[in-house]
């Protein structure tokens, strides 16, 4: 049995559309309806950067899939991109339309994760993420650690978009433009860190759990080449199948906003009311020049220069 979806100029076959594929009874049918309806606000966000993709062909309770590359059966359809790594080379699939977001769910593709580069530059990311990893499930902390570290971020010149992952923490992505080499901007984002754990003792740098004391990690790894982070709009696999959340500033103030407030049955219905609060993202990218002198300052006047 299969269901055939209109996705744009193309139709996509989904094959065993009732298989569930979370334990709430949601299906691959109504994971593939939902990329369908979020396609619009969520392929501006993934367009042209390679994706990984996290696979779960007998559902979240089987085993985990990590696929880099496209498939070999996969449609011609599927743009591509080939791209170096250590050895050799992997072919990654671009998502270029929403015919490919359907076309990923039909092979139980649950969540996509994206290069924080584009294919053309892919050297030259044009996205920075600070990922708050709470080290237990207390999100108010969280959110208000995320509020001191986007002010930071704004006291550089640079201009912060906050996301709930649809897992335990909040990202938040800053736009740049294409100048900077993905060492320049980790190590950028390294000294903004320390900036951020001098003035709020709840945060660290401390990558191993055990001794974090309780405290919220400023993750900074994925500003690294070929390194991903999960897509806007992109489903967990966790229950319930929430939803990595892009939000307006406003919205992380509220007790509501948890990681995984959203989730696929919900978005859609948020998208049609409110729109993509990250719509506008690309009109804030900004070099790292200016700002890494005022972080020199800053660094001065906390002493971690």
């Amino acid at each position: 049995m299969t269901v055939a979806l209109h996705a744009g100029r193309r139709t996509v076959e989904v094959s065993r559309p009732d298989k569930p594929l979370f334990p709430c009874g949601i299906t691959k049918s109504d994971l593939a309806r939902y990329y369908l309806a979020v396609a619009a606000a969520m392929l501006p966000h993934v367009a042209g950067r390679p994706l990984n993709l996290e696979r779960y062909p007998d559902g979240i309770d089987g085993p985990r899939i990590i696929q880099q590359r496209a498939g070999a059966h996969f449609p011609d359809w599927i743009e591509r991109v080939t791209v170096p790594k250590q050895g050799g080379t992997v072919t990654h699939v671009l998502a270029a339309d929403s015919a490919t977001l359907v076309y990923l769910a039909d092979q139980a593709c649950i969540t996509v994760h994206a290069w924080l580069s584009r294919a053309d530059r892919l050297d030259r990311p044009d996205r920075l993420i600070f990922d708050l990893d709470p080290s237990d499930e207390s999100t108010a902390d969280v959110r208000s650690a995320a509020h001191g570290v986007g002010e930071l971020l704004r006291e550089l010149g640079l201009e912060p978009f906050a996301m709930a992952t649809g897992s335990r923490g909040y990202h938040l992505t800053v736009p740049l433009q294409r100048r900077a080499e993905f060492d320049a901007v980790r190590g950028f984002a390294r000294e903004v860190a320390r900036v951020a754990v001098a003035r709020d003792p709840r945060l660290t740098v401390e990558q191993r759990k055990a001794m974090r004391g309780g405290r919220i990690l400023v993750d900074v790894m994925r500003n690294t080449y070929a390194h991903t982070a999960v897509a806007p709009y992109s489903v967990r696999a966790r229950p319930r199948a929430p939803v990595a959340t892009p939000l307006s500033w406003d919205e992380l103030s509220k007790p509501s906003t948890r990681p995984h407030a959203w989730t696929l049955r919900t978005v859609p219905r948020r998208l049609e009311h409110h729109g993509d609060p990250w719509a506008d993202i690309g009109s804030f990218a900004r070099g790292l020049g200016a700002p890494r002198r005022r972080l020199q300052e800053l660094q001065g006047e906390v002493g971690t220069g």
